[in-house]
Formats: structure tokens, C-alpha cells, sequence
């Protein structure tokens, strides 16, 4: 085994590694950008390298650097993750040639099956089922445009070398062809290098079906079954599980069969992953095609643990030291069923709008585990309590994991475990994330790549938590923590005794821009009423400690974790969660809030392009602008009908959140 390695990533798959090195016995170097000075793997590892700015392509994708770091620090080895390096044939080369082990693929296979089209067309001669598409090198738009006219619409452009839903756009007509081939080469160029594309058939109710295989240098090879990936935003995960909902034992070895083909194909050594896209069909049977193999680690590979009770990292070790896989496939068998859960900082309300700020409160399910592949319920996470959440790199914060006997029983603990996941100071995914859970459609294992949109209305037009139960909430929080600073003399008492008569407090809650005056009355002898939106309620409050509280109100009780951070009040109940601020009265009072013609950047990030220029006469929901953030493209679009007065940045510029992108006046 390796007595030193260095891990060429970050957050919650740097920190992973680290815990199975450590297990192992194996010493650890981090690398980190100046923006994660502080951060949790920095923390995770043994040692740890400064290699560059902010920015990806300023630190962790100058692999020189890297290489210098682990040769200086003694390292033997270079794990990568995912994303990143993870599948940069230059980077392995480099590993070799400088008498590194790279934890991965050899550089050839890493060549073969980056390309998607040149791995379209390995397939072809391995046998293995492919989509109907276009794959060659030529990608003249005149050319594209007509293949994709011959292959049919819908088509889907995916990025020759891209993963994780970047540089991938469905397109339904030929009028947009063109500029969505643009936008997703622009995609694709930032995020790997590389703006070549191919274009395919776009099955129409496709679920996404992946299978994790393992090989060694010795010619063993196996598969660790299938995942099932189906439930995606923006092309990008959201839920995985294992193994796929209806999956036939014959269906399952012959996905298999054909993954070990495609690896087998390439002289393939490590952990990968082949996607494939399946179709069911009339009788419930599944048709699948190759779309993919991913030559690295996968986010959701902690599901594929839970139910072979394997450590995938610690595989990926001993297979780069050169011993054989620790099992035959004969050996293998599954167990259970897990869940795994992204969490992100997103707001799915605003089309799953980044986010960014600091992570005031980040609370976990009790008895849950960090990075462990032997303990559920189960947290990977490269983030904690008073940590921000930067521009530079994806979304995803956590990734929480449960394990049941069953689907239905690994279901009932993710709900639970969303539930007490309380996430403050920025916004999450985490509520959504329960509506995703138990609505009908996954409920039911109806799945496809378009869940979300076809459950549209459950999971966006769903109501909140019930605003009297959230100001309980506020007001439980208030009047616990002035209990906390009373005096042992009856004068300081605010418990609302009086000698006579009763006492009147008022609240002014924002809830989404929206002015909700609360009062709370208290008689003589202590006891309260909550008054909201003209309906008087008996209250009763308890606090419990650690943000928690016993609340009886109008009758019913319910236990509420309550959240403060800033100016804004997180509520936490069975039912749900709700954040609201204090409302501003005199801010409000003039009607000063209207933004005008004023047009700004819903996040912090990189103008990309402008399709409008000063004078230009536009349309309500016509695109102006094009940013860039968290490794994604987000269209700004007109919110009025109007006139470009003045762009206010260059292309190029980095804009922060709220910064004026353009000025708009009304249409005469």
C-alpha cells in the first residue's frame, strides 16, 4: 500500500479519500486555492499545498503545480476525484513521466472513452447499442444543423468531452439550433477545454441507468450493478439510488455484460462508470443504449457501497498498487436499498438559481456519519458550520445517503433525515429535495430524466409552511431567548405578568417580500394569544434547548427548531421549513423598493456575452445577457417590454450579486 498520497481536488471527494487513507494507514496531501484556504479537506489531510488564485484554471487545473507539490511533499501517488483533472489524458501522462501513480485509468483509456464520439464508435465495433446520432469530427454548424434535421427533433447536443450536464442542450427546433449549439460550445470550451459536440436522438422518456465496473492489471474485471439516475435538473443529478427501481436479473446481467464490454474494450483499470440511456417499454422491459463511460469515481458512488458494503476508495488503492480486485463477481451480491440526495445552494424556485453566502447553520440527522462507506445514515460534505460557499465551484454542498431494506424503507429514512436537515444562510435544495421524495411519481418509481418537469405542479405550486405556525415559531425563538436573560429579582421577568390588565407585542415578519404584522397578547396570568392575518389563537411555548421548542398552538402541538442568523428567522417543522426577516417598515413606507429600469445580476459571476447593445428596442422574456456561474451558463432575461439604455459591464467582467448588468427604459 501507498505510504503517502496527494489528492488533487476539494471539498466533500477530497475529504472522502482522506477518511479511507487514513483508515488504510495512508498519509495525505491537500491542495487548495487561495479561496480554500480554510477550507474542510485542507483541514481533513495530513498535509496540505498551496497551488494557485481562486479560480479552477488558476489552481486545480494547473497540474503542473500539483505534480510539484506532490514530488516535493513525498507523495507516491495522485488521486484525482472528479471533475477536474479526473479525466485529463495530459495529466496522467505527466503523472508517469514524473514517477507518480495515478490513482485512474491508464492515459489511453482516460484518450478513448473522453471523446464521446470516439467512444460512440469503440462501442459500435464492441457491440454494444448506441443512440441514433451524429459522432464524426467535423463540427462545421451547417453541418450539425443538417445532421440534426436527419436524425429528427428533439436532438440533444452533448459536449465531446463534457460530464455532469455541462455543454448539453435539448433542442426542439431548427430555429434554435444554431444558438444553442453556440451557447452549449461556449459550455463546453470553459469547462473542458474542448468545444467539439455531437448530436443524438433525444428519447423522449429516457430513464438514466449506470453501471459502476471495476478492473485490475491482472485482466479481472467485475460489475457492481447498476444506479439509477434518473431524477436530474438541468441535465444535472439530483436523487440516485441503487439498485434501479424494476430492474430484471436478466436485464441487470445483460447492462453488465455490456459495461465490462465497453471497459474491456479500452484496457481499462479502476473505477468507471458506463451510462447508458434506457427506455421502457410496453411490457415494463427496459431498451438501453451506450451514452457514456466516465473514467473516474462518480458522485453517487456511496450508494453503490451501501449496498455491496464496500469501500470504493479503498478499491480504487490496492487496484493502483497492482494487487487484484479483493472480489470475483461471483462474490457480489446486493443488498438493500439506498438513496443518495445533492444538496445544494440553489434556489429551485428561481430555476435553480446558484447561491452563495455562508453556511450560519449547517445541522445534521443524529447519528449520522461523515465519509464513512460502513455507517448510514450517511453525510459527504467538504463544508461546516461558518463556511462560505464561493462563486468559483459547483453547487453542491452535501450529499446525504440512507440505506433500507427496501426501497420503500430507504424512502421513509431520506424524508426523515431531510427533514432534520437544517441548512441556514443561504439557500438550499433541501425542501425541494423532500417534495421530490414523496411525490407520487418517484414515490412510485414512475421515473424519467423529465420527473421534475412532469411534476411541475407538486413540487413548485406545493403551499409552505403554514405562516401562523411559522411566526409560533419566531415568537417561541424571541421569547426564549429573553427568558435566557432574565435577572433572579420579579422585575425582570418577561414571562407578560401583569398586576392587572394585559400586554400587546407586535412583529412585523417579512415572508417573501410580503408584510405579515403578528401580535402576541398576554392576560394578567401569563397566558398567550397569537393574532395573524385577523385569526387569535392560543399559544403555548416550551424551549427544549439547541434551537428547539414544544409549541402548542390553537390546540395542536408540534415540535419546531427555530434558526436565527442575521435579520432572517429559519422555521424547522415536521410539515416543513419557511425563513422570514424582520419587515422594514420605514423602508417600505415611501414605496422606495421598486428597482425601476434597473436590471441586476441574481448572483455573483462572469458576463459571458450581451445579445442587446444601448438602443435596442426589447421584449419581455427576451435574453439579453448571458452569465456564467458555478461552472453553469444562466440566460438574464427582459423582465419588461423597453429600450437598452446602457450596459453597465464588458464582457468578461465579473459582476457580484445585485451588481446593475443594464439599465432599461419603459417602451414609449
Amino acid at each position: 500500500m501507498f505510504g503517502k498520497i496527494l489528492i488533487a481536488n476539494r471539498g466533500e471527494i477530497a475529504v472522502r479519500v482522506a477518511t479511507t487513507a487514513r483508515r488504510l494507514g495512508v498519509r495525505t496531501v491537500a491542495v487548495y486555492s487561495t479561496a480554500d484556504a480554510q477550507a474542510r479537506h485542507v483541514r481533513a489531510c495530513d498535509e496540505a499545498v498551496h497551488v494557485g488564485g481562486h479560480a479552477p484554471r488558476d489552481s486545480y487545473l494547473k497540474w503542473e503545480r500539483i505534480i510539484e507539490a506532490a514530488l516535493s511533499t513525498g507523495a507516491q501517488a495522485i488521486h484525482p476525484g472528479y471533475g477536474f483533472l479526473s479525466e485529463n489524458e495530459e495529466f496522467a501522462r505527466a503523472c508517469a513521466a514524473a514517477g507518480l501513480v495515478f490513482i485512474g485509468p491508464p492515459a489511453d483509456a482516460i484518450r478513448d472513452m473522453g471523446s464521446k464520439s470516439a467512444a460512440k464508435t469503440l462501442m459500435e465495433k464492441a457491440g454494444v447499442p448506441l443512440v441514433p446520432g451524429y459522432h464524426g469530427h467535423d463540427n462545421d454548424p451547417a453541418l450539425l444543423a443538417r445532421e440534426a434535421a436527419r436524425i429528427g427533433y428533439p436532438v440533444l447536443i452533448k459536449a465531446s468531452a463534457g460530464g455532469g450536464g455541462r455543454g448539453m442542450r435539448r433542442v426542439d427546433r431548427a430555429d434554435d439550433f444554431v444558438a444553442a449549439l453556440a451557447s452549449c460550445q461556449r459550455e463546453a470550451k470553459a469547462s473542458f477545454g474542448d468545444d467539439h459536440v455531437l448530436v443524438e436522438r433525444y428519447v423522449t422518456r429516457p430513464r438514466h441507468i449506470e453501471i459502476q465496473v471495476f478492473c485490475d492489471s491482472h485482466g479481472g474485471a467485475v460489475s457492481l450493478f447498476e444506479r439509477d439516475c434518473s431524477v436530474q435538473r438541468r441535465h444535472q443529478k439530483v436523487l440516485e439510488e441503487a439498485p434501479a427501481p424494476g430492474m430484471s436479473a436478466v436485464r441487470r446481467a445483460e447492462m453488465g455484460a455490456a459495461a465490462l464490454a465497453a471497459a474491456q474494450a479500452v484496457g481499462y483499470v479502476g473505477a468507471g462508470t458506463v451510462e447508458f440511456i434506457a427506455e421502457e417499454l410496453d411490457d415494463g422491459d427496459l431498451r438501453f443504449y451506450f451514452m457514456e463511460m466516465n473514467t473516474r469515481l462518480q458522485v453517487e458512488h456511496p450508494v453503490t457501497e451501501a449496498i455491496t458494503g464496500l469501500d470504493l476508495v479503498e478499491w480504487q488503492l490496492r487496484v493502483a498498487c497492482g494487487e487484484p480486485l479483493p472480489a470475483l463477481q461471483a462474490q457480489l451480491s446486493i443488498r438493500g436499498h439506498a438513496i443518495e440526495a445533492r444538496i445544494c445552494a440553489e434556489n429551485p424556485d428561481a430555476n435553480f438559481l446558484p447561491a452563495t453566502g455562508t453556511l450560519h447553520v449547517a445541522r445534521w440527522p443524529a447519528h449520522v456519519a461523515f465519509e464513512r462507506s460502513d455507517s448510514l445514515p450517511r453525510v459527504d460534505t467538504g463544508f461546516g458550520e461558518g463556511d462560505a460557499i464561493s462563486p468559483y465551484y459547483d453547487s453542491m454542498v452535501a450529499k446525504l445517503i440512507v440505506w433500507g431494506a427496501d426501497r420503500a424503507q430507504a424512502l421513509a429514512r431520506l424524508d426523515a433525515a431531510l427533514r432534520d436537515t437544517h441548512i441556514v444562510g443561504l439557500a438550499t435544495n433541501v425542501a425541494f429535495l423532500r417534495r421530490v421524495v414523496k411525490s407520487h411519481a418517484f414515490a412510485t418509481a414512475d421515473l424519467d430524466t423529465a420527473l421534475i418537469e412532469r411534476e411541475r405542479v407538486a413540487l413548485f405550486d406545493a403551499p409552505g409552511l403554514p405562516l401562523p405556525l411559522v411566526a409560533a415559531g419566531v415568537v417561541a425563538h424571541q421569547l426564549a431567548l429573553e427568558a435566557s436573560a432574565e435577572g433572579a429579582d420579579p422585575w425582570s421577568r418577561r414571562d407578560g405578568w401583569r398586576l392587572h390588565g394585559g400586554a400587546r407585542r407586535r412583529f412585523e415578519l417579512d415572508a417573501g417580500g410580503t408584510h405579515h404584522p403578528v401580535t402576541l397578547e398576554r392576560s394578567h396570568d401569563g397566558a398567550a394569544m397569537i393574532v395573524v392575518g385577523g385569526e387569535r389563537m392560543a399559544l403555548d411555548t416550551r424551549a427544549l434547548g439547541d434551537g428547539r421548542h414544544d409549541v402548542t398552538l390553537a390546540g395542536h402541538r408540534h415540535v419546531l427548531t427555530v434558526h436565527a442568523a442575521g435579520d432572517k428567522v429559519a422555521v424547522f417543522a415536521e410539515a416543513g421549513s419557511a425563513i422570514v426577516g424582520e419587515f422594514d417598515l420605514l423602508a417600505h413606507a415611501a414605496d422606495g423598493a421598486a428597482e425601476g429600469g434597473r436590471l441586476t445580476a441574481p448572483m455573483p459571476g462572469k458576463v459571458v456575452s450581451f445579445a442587446v447593445q444601448a438602443g435596442d428596442k426589447v421584449q419581455r422574456g427576451q435574453a439579453l445577457a448571458v452569465m456564467e456561474a458555478m461552472k453553469m451558463e444562466h440566460t438574464i432575461n427582459a423582465p419588461i417590454d423597453g429600450v437598452v439604455a446602457e450596459l453597465m459591464y464588458a464582457v468578461g467582467d465579473q459582476v457580484a450579486e445585485g451588481g446593475e448588468l443594464l439599465r432599461l427604459e419603459g417602451a414609449p
